[in-house]
């Protein structure tokens, strides 16, 4: 990357983001605008990828809602996410969870959770 293009990009990365990964329960904090109010949406779900670097960089949340899987892509750094909090942490084989989409009813968010031993040492 060019040092220039470095230099503008570092300054608006976000420095209070939590270690997490996929296959995460997370719940994100999103800015809504509606008119000229604003206020907190949360979209909680489980983190199925993590895309990118830098500023550019991207994670998926997929929740079921009402029967339906719903899939929110965020970027990273934007202004419009407020916090992110993990709500639980698991160990995937894999790097994207992809697979959950062919799922249905509670086999949709069924993750193999961290063991207590573990989560300390994360």
């Amino acid at each position: 990357m060019k040092p220039i293009i470095k230099e503008i990009t570092t300054a608006q990365l976000k420095q209070d983001i939590p270690n997490f990964r996929v296959g995460d329960g997370v719940k994100v904090h999103i800015k809504v605008r509606e008119g000229d109010k604003e206020r907190i949406q949360l979209f909680a779900g489980i983190v199925i990828a993590r895309k990118g670097h830098g500023i550019h960089e991207a994670f998926t949340v997929r929740r079921i809602s009402y029967g339906e899987g719903v899939e929110k892509v965020f970027p990273l750094h934007s202004p419009n996410v407020a916090k992110i909090e993990i709500d639980r942490q698991s160990e995937p084989m894999r790097a994207r969870l992809y697979y959950l989409r062919g799922r249905k009813g509670k086999a949709a968010m069924a993750i193999r959770e961290v063991r207590a031993d573990k989560r300390t040492a994360r």
